[in-house]
């Protein structure tokens, strides 16, 4: 082998550089770096062949020198407060196609339901230096001090200042459930509430507003619990174990009706002969055949495609007015609601 060809596949080896993929491509590097930033003043020819070169070579850009270069390094971080709820995994679908259709990386964390955790997981993303934040039923207290440094967009809560907010129309989800299940004959409904948040807070006001106008003030029952299926499950026993049982329950989130499921199971009691279960989100848990949860829906994909657009519109303009959208919420029925016993 000619000694120019063994000095050449030595530096490929040891690691492709952009130099290596313009000379096997036979372009300049500053197309190269055209390329590789998606640019689209190139001809889709020598696209094709900047990429068969890199492909061939084992070539993958430099992160950190581009971000350099560019003063941004194209990640979001996203975080979520429970990776264990299908809620937030079917939000994070949506939010990142439309962040991977505008060149951005997603970084998920998880808050855990914990403000140390939060607090340790925005700075790890700040730390990363990434364009804009997406949290998603996590307010932190370093919140104020972060959205100074970069784009940031709430989903799930509300009354903060300053930055772009997308949340469920909880009160009306609220008044849907109590609303189906009051036509169907219950009088007492019970609500367990969820961990403490604005969303727990509206679903309950929309619960109690809703039996309030169904005059039935008198049996407005609300059970502390939080937003996972173990405290579904025990606030459940709490509230079906008692000799004026509800004859319905409405569940903050798909997992806590879960929860109710096994408690209603584990009492004998069917359902919904004995008692209706309303879960919240219509996450696959609630459409699983031998689940088929009645739950109110919101549109989980489409509310990471409008955070992802409100993120991406704030960091085109970071002075632009904070924006605040609220989807519309419907009841999809199952077969955890029938009529009200006797």
């Amino acid at each position: 082998m000619p000694a120019e060809e063994r000095r050449q596949e030595m530096v490929v080896a040891a690691k492709p550089t952009i130099r290596n993929v313009a000379e096997r491509a036979g372009v300049s590097k500053s197309l190269v770096s055209l390329v590789m930033r998606g640019s689209p003043h190139v001809s889709e020819q020598r696209r094709q062949a900047v990429l068969k070169a890199a492909r061939e070579l084992g070539y993958r850009p430099n992160a950190v020198a581009r971000s350099l270069v560019e003063g941004r390094t194209r990640l979001i971080g996203a975080l979520v407060a429970d990776l264990h709820n299908p809620f937030f995994a079917e939000f994070l679908d949506g939010l990142q196609e439309s962040l991977h259709g505008e060149g951005l990386r997603m970084l998920v964390g998880s808050g855990r339901w914990d403000p140390h955790f939060e607090a340790e997981a925005v700075e790890a993303f700040l730390e990363m230096r990434v364009d804009g934040l997406v949290l998603l039923s996590v307010v932190p207290d370093s919140l104020k001090e972060a959205s100074k440094n970069v784009p940031v967009v709430v989903v799930g809560e509300r009354d903060i200042e300053g930055v772009d907010i997308v949340v469920d129309d909880d009160e009306l989800g609220a008044r849907l459930a109590v609303d189906h299940l009051v036509g169907l004959g219950h009088r007492r409904i019970a609500h367990i509430e969820g961990s403490p948040s604005t969303t727990a807070r509206y679903r309950r006001s929309g619960y109690e507003a809703a039996m309030r106008r169904h005059d039935l003030d008198d049996r407005i029952v609300v059970e502390p619990g939080d937003f996972t299926e173990e405290g579904g499950y025990h606030a459940a026993r709490k509230l079906l174990g008692c000799d004026s049982r509800p004859t319905a329950i409405f569940a903050p989130n798909d997992l806590v009706a879960t929860g109710v499921l096994s408690a209603a199971d584990e009492l004998g009691l069917r359902v919904p002969a004995d008692v209706s279960v309303v879960g919240y989100d219509n996450t696959h848990l609630a459409a699983i055949r031998h689940i088929a949860l009645t739950s109110v829906d919101q549109p989980r994909r489409d509310m990471g495609r409008v955070a992802a657009a409100r993120l991406c519109a704030r960091i085109d303009d970071p002075l632009r007015e904070p924006l605040q959208t609220l989807v519309v919420p419907h009841l999809v029925i199952r077969a955890t609601t029938g009529a009200a016993p006797g």
